[in-house]
């Protein structure tokens, strides 16, 4: 069993600022800078996340203040036109929100995050109720983990794994996340396998090799 994070919950925030529907412009962007945050879940009933506000859809109010937009910017950003005249969270909100469960896999938060090219996502339950946040720094946390104890994971969970493929014992060393793997192996074909399974722990930045791979599987010793 892998003893670093791989999910969501392990790594969210759970206190988490949040506003209703009717929220003023001027409390959200208020409670954006009070709290350093780019974007605030929109909430209604006990809690259910209905939207995501963000900087991005305040800024058209600023971008259009003093502005008379031409047909063209009328056609291709008639929603941003609308957020410009936009006074509450409801009318401000993007929505449905792009979530992500607790128990979701943090690659798999990365790319909802890539996909929609949003820099927080709210986490929620079946139910659609708010459960906390997590950002793209929240992500990047796997990456402080000391090197022992990656170097401790890869030799329980991939390296003891491989005799007797391994000749000899396989030497595995960490530094600032970057691992290298000593040794030799009676199977040059595993040496991508073993490279993609250490680039899947979590914290692994790269992986070198200093492995003698030795024959390939089928050859004469």
């Amino acid at each position: 069993m892998h003893d670093s994070p791989r999910l969501v919950s392990d790594v969210m925030t759970h206190t988490v600022v949040a506003v209703g529907r009717d929220a003023p412009f001027k409390d959200i962007v208020r409670l954006m800078g009070q709290w350093r945050v780019s974007a605030l879940p929109v909430l209604e009933g006990e809690g259910r996340v209905v939207g995501v506000v963000s900087e991005a859809d305040l800024l058209p109010k600023e971008e259009f203040r003093d502005s008379d937009p031409d047909s063209f910017v009328q056609r291709t950003r008639l929603p941003d036109l609308a957020k410009a005249g936009g006074l509450t969270a409801q009318d401000l909100m993007t929505a449905p929100a792009v979530t992500v469960h607790a128990d979701a896999t943090l690659a798999r938060a990365a790319r909802i995050m890539a996909q929609h090219r949003v820099r927080r996502l709210p986490v929620v339950d079946r139910e659609g109720m708010l459960d906390g946040v997590v950002s793209r720094g929240d992500l990047l946390k796997v990456f402080l983990r000391k090197d022992e104890d990656i170097a401790g994971e890869i030799r329980r969970e991939i390296v003891g794994h491989l005799r007797p493929a391994s000749a000899d014992p396989i030497q595995v060393e960490v530094a600032e996340g970057v691992v290298t793997l000593s040794g030799r192996l009676r199977d040059r074909s595993l040496v991508p396998v073993v490279a993609r399974l250490v680039r899947a722990v979590e914290g692994v930045v790269d992986v070198e090799f200093r492995l003698d791979p030795g024959p390939a599987h089928g050859d004469a010793r």
